[in-house]
């Protein structure tokens, strides 16, 4: 979990300092004195009981007897997973743009699965904003709570508190909230890099991980805005040897453009628009991509992901479900390392 959450509209409370103690037979104690330590529990022979399995014949082992056969390696795996994806960070917010050279990749739907599964297991504010410049889909992948927009967010001069910010977002049953892109197509191609930091400004005043679902393609007006206030990158392509080829160009093509620092840190997913087996060697292609980036997924293909509609995690198949929290894990991983070179001034996050 991330450090409670500043509200930066609320001035930090400044207490008078404090007079020096009293001096009384305490206070005054030698200070050199031999410290007492209580001891241990493993000196004292206490050894913490294994933690009771959930599911399975074991559980119901454990239900009818009270005898503990333990988790399986299953559940062992899973658990330590999530305890990856819930680990104390420092600093935030994190700011993940997603993006992809082809459209029909599953990027939207790889957003919407990875900020859900962040939001459901580490209960921070999670946003994901659409930057799409051609009638993004994002909002559609989400309850329809708002029409509101990017745009209404930065023509929204009375967004002083989260409950005023909450009114443009609507909030997935993952507590993930949405931000649809302007839904004219002639005003959404406007939408530019100065547009951007403009409604992302807003938005780091409230949540802890922001994802951007970019357009398609890599120059369009909000990309370098996109990728300048990035922390990390998420990479989205089809099990196609084409599209691997074009997750290696996006990212020569960030170390061409100056973004050569999001390149390391960065995710690659392989998302399954079809079922069948995915037609690519993952262990050539993990020996390609992982020695220049931190991670390589695949999010398999689902039924639930397929039908256009609303995104919810509890109607995903358990692979996809897993896949996600794998994603999910790696990014935590990236909060880890990025929170270790901040520091946390007055309740604000700032570059050391």
């Amino acid at each position: 979990m991330t450090q409670p959450f500043h509200d930066p509209d609320t001035a930090p409370l400044r207490l008078p300092s404090l007079p020096a103690p009293e001096e009384t037979p305490f206070t005054s104690a030698a200070s050199n004195r031999p410290r007492a330590f209580a001891p241990t529990n493993s000196e004292l022979g206490l050894v913490r009981s294994r933690p009771a399995p959930k599911k399975g014949w074991r559980k119901a082992i454990h239900r009818a007897t009270g005898l503990n056969p333990g988790e399986s390696a299953e559940e062992t795996t899973h658990r330590a997973i999530v305890d990856r994806v819930n680990q104390p960070v420092r600093g935030g917010p994190f700011t993940i743009a997603v993006l992809s050279q082809k459209g029909g990749v599953g990027k939207t739907t790889t957003t919407v699965g990875l900020g859900a599964t962040l939001a459901a297991i580490r209960g921070d504010r999670v946003v994901a904003m659409d930057a799409n410049p051609d009638f993004g889909t994002l909002a559609q992948r989400g309850p329809d709570e708002t029409d509101s927009t990017v745009r209404d967010v930065l023509f929204d001069d009375n967004i002083v508190r989260y409950s005023d910010m909450r009114r443009h977002t609507s909030q997935n049953s993952s507590r993930l909230e949405i931000l649809a892109s302007e839904r004219d197509p002639a005003t959404s191609e406007a939408f530019s890099a100065s547009d951007y930091r403009g409604v992302l400004r807003v938005l780091q005043r409230f949540y802890n991980i922001i994802l951007t679902d970019c357009g398609t393609g890599l120059v369009h007006s909000a990309m370098e805005g996109v990728l300048s206030e990035s922390d990390m990158v998420v990479i989205v392509a089809s099990p196609a040897v084409d599209s691997a080829r074009s997750a290696l160009a996006t990212m020569d093509w960030l170390e061409r453009q100056g973004f050569a620092h999001l390149v390391p840190g960065a995710t690659v997913v392989f998302s399954a628009s079809r079922q069948g087996a995915l037609g690519l060697d993952m262990d050539k292609l993990s020996r390609h991509f992982l020695p220049s980036v931190r991670s390589l997924h695949v999010v398999p293909f689902d039924d639930h992901l397929a039908e256009g509609s609303e995104v919810e995690l509890d109607k995903l198949s358990r692979q996809t479900r897993q896949s996600f929290l794998e994603l999910a894990g790696s990014i935590a991983d990236g909060f880890a390392a990025l929170g270790s070179g901040r520091a946390v001034t007055h309740g604000r996050n700032v570059p050391r």
